[in-house]
């Protein structure tokens, strides 16, 4: 009986969320944007940039199924159980139990997306993005917690249906890797991500070292927006420093792969896996823009705030990175914890987290932020 009353909460916290779900929808407004963006699939060159194109039939496929199908569907699902629910006070029935048990908790996970995508209200929240990951130390170690993260970060992105391109990888010299960025396609992938930029710790038994020693080995992530058309923003070519580099293993391969330096910032990027050496220089640039468009909020933070107004001003000495500052500790011996150490939330289930499972320390990371703009908001009101 205890499990069929936690049940029973739990359906009616779940019937309130749906509840002010419903007076969010607006179906006026969602049915115009639907035709305009069927004006847009309409048109010649719409897959001409296939990125683009991808990110208009997710927000489609967002716009339709989560705003609306989902939606009743959800309402379905809730129904069934309390239904099930009704019939388990009269009689006990174990598969009825485990079937609502199952729908109960389809219904926590995908109401948990959905309460996440709720808090993403920045303008580029619904951007694709691009994430690199670097080993920060050179060792064995640090290679092998890189692969770790670019594993968990892949993992998550295909339990979420995100498109996942590896834009461009590096070896470790003995495992792992040294660093890799991918390229994550779809709605609010950039919105959900930036939680994760900073510097990722690793505590565990090196499984290199023959002495069972401890190890602590740390990867920065850094997480940046895939810009679209709409976006002005360019920069003057004075400003890079472009080398080619071309596959010399095999004389048949015509790949070649393309570092790009912005050099009053010296931030560089590199691409190797497009097909051509055009491909790889504007897929390089496309991350080059975004990294820099993003200064403004994260990695330059620091000089923008000292006065400087312009990208192309600022100087290396001036850029505080995001990415240097410890925001997780991952410990797997001698007991076994995440913790995340700006919202202090933990789980024990380190291996579930690992496999991709980080929607908990997004959610809080959001939460957070989202409390944090309002309470200043809220400041900045009674000046007025």
């Amino acid at each position: 009986m205890l499990e069929l009353l936690n049940i029973k909460r739990e359906v009616e916290r779940l019937s309130n969320i749906l509840t002010k779900a419903e007076g969010c929808l607006d179906l006026p407004e969602l049915s115009a944007r639907i035709q305009y963006l069927d004006q847009v699939i309409a048109q010649p060159d719409f897959w001409n940039n296939p990125t683009l194109a991808y990110e208009t039939l997710q927000e489609i496929e967002y716009s339709i199924f989560y705003k609306h199908q989902e939606y009743q569907r959800w309402c379905s699902i809730l129904e069934d159980i309390k239904a099930a629910l009704e019939l388990l006070e009269l009689s006990a029935d174990d598969q009825l139990f485990q079937e609502a048990q199952t729908n109960l908790t389809q219904l926590q996970q995908e109401l948990e997306t959905a309460e996440i995508r709720q808090l993403l209200s920045d303008s580029y929240d619904q951007k694709g993005a691009f994430l690199t990951i670097t080993a920060e130390v050179n060792g064995a170690d640090a290679e092998y917690w890189a692969y770790m993260l670019l594993r968990m970060y892949c993992k998550w992105g295909e339990s979420h249906s995100y498109k996942i391109l590896l834009v461009e990888e590096s070896c470790g010299d003995f495992a792992g890797i040294k660093f890799a960025s991918l390229e994550i396609i779809g709605h609010y992938a950039y919105g959900c991500l930036k939680s994760e930029t900073g510097t990722h710790q690793l505590q565990q038994i090196s499984p290199f070292v023959v002495t069972n020693r401890l190890q602590t080995s740390l990867a920065s992530v850094e997480v940046s927006p895939i810009l679209d058309e709409s976006i002005d923003f360019e920069i003057p070519e004075k400003d890079l420093e472009i080398t080619f580099y071309r596959y010399r293993g095999n004389v048949n391969r015509t790949e070649t792969w393309v570092k790009m330096v912005h050099i009053p910032t010296r931030i560089a990027v590199t691409s190797n896996n497009e097909r051509s050496q055009m491909q790889n220089k504007e897929k390089a640039l496309a991350i080059l823009k975004s990294k820099l468009f993003a200064m403004s909020t994260t990695g330059c933070a620091y000089a923008l705030a000292q006065g400087v107004q312009q990208v192309n001003k600022i100087q290396p000495r001036q850029i505080k990175s995001l990415s240097n500052k410890l925001i997780r500790e991952y410990i797997l011996h001698p007991y076994t914890k995440v913790k995340d150490l700006r919202t202090n939330i933990e789980t024990p289930a380190v291996a579930e987290v690992l496999d991709g499972e980080i929607d908990l320390f997004i959610k809080a990371y959001l939460q957070q932020q989202n409390e944090t703009t309002s309470v200043t908001q809220e400041t900045l009101d009674n000046f007025k």
